[in-house]
């Protein structure tokens, strides 16, 4: 990319750095390196991205001046295991985001991979994987999109940015991409060392509408019911009006009808 080496973050030695002006989408890079052997921790960030998606498919608006990154992973787990990273992401996130922004910002979790500002939603994870012939993890991509400078404006979900919130601009990139690596790798290790349970924990004390009713929309269905909590792999607990409990595992989240 063009830029003098300042303009590069500077990373923990767990990561190789790929950094891009523009690319189609840093996970679709990603993923093309892993395909081809990229090591463990090699980051792909881009300043803009010409494609960039988000969950199912749904696109995700890609303008100069937001955080777009992807890292692919190769945890020695099974794919159910592996999909606890974007718990680990989020956490990171709200670490990173409260090392830079000041403190009016409110950062907490929407089930599955979102992170809100302030109620509004400011940060998308994806994950995407790769098995090998025999059917266990190659590996996995997880990509991150943090709207710092802009925000969409017609989502399903309200959405905002650290600019709207606490004035942070397109200079605040770089500093917040530093620090969620340096977090994502403190809490990767905590996973690694003790397990989902205190990234569960933690997840959960900032989670949005716990103990309240919420939309749960599935591909088939849309039930509502209660977030009861979270289950030991990270899947929702939803408890029906006639008492019996869902465990969900991929589903979007909406609050009132």
């Amino acid at each position: 990319m063009t830029g003098t080496a300042p303009d590069l973050p500077r990373l923990p030695p767990a990561y190789r750095l790929v950094a891009l002006e523009e690319v189609d989408t840093t996970n679709a890079e990603a993923a093309r390196r892993a395909a081809a052997g990229a090591e463990d921790g090699t980051l792909i960030w881009a300043r803009s991205q010409t494609a960039g998606r988000g969950r199912q498919g749904r696109e995700w608006v890609s303008p100069k001046g937001n955080l777009y990154f992807s890292i692919v992973l190769r945890p020695d787990s099974g794919i159910a295991a592996a999909a606890q990273l974007g718990f680990v992401a989020a956490l990171a996130v709200a670490e990173a985001v409260g090392s830079v922004a000041p403190p009016m910002v409110e950062t907490t979790f929407k089930w599955p991979n979102d992170v809100l500002f302030n109620s509004r939603k400011g940060v998308g994870i994806l994950l995407e994987s790769s098995l090998t012939p025999e059917g266990t993890l190659d590996w996995l991509v997880l990509g991150v999109g943090i709207n710092v400078a802009s925000y969409p404006g017609d989502t399903s979900f309200p959405a905002t940015s650290l600019n709207y919130e606490a004035a942070l601009t397109e200079d605040d990139v770089v500093n917040l991409l530093e620090a969620f690596c340096r977090s994502f790798l403190n809490w990767t290790n905590r996973w690694l060392d003790d397990g989902f349970a205190p990234i569960r924990e933690a997840w959960l004390q900032h989670a949005v509408k716990r103990g309240e009713t919420i939309d749960v929309r599935l591909p088939e269905e849309t039930l509502r019911g209660i977030f009861t909590d979270l289950d030991p792999e990270g899947r929702l607990v939803l408890t029906l009006p006639d008492g019996d409990r869902r465990l969900i595992s991929a589903g979007d989240v909406f609050f009132g009808r």
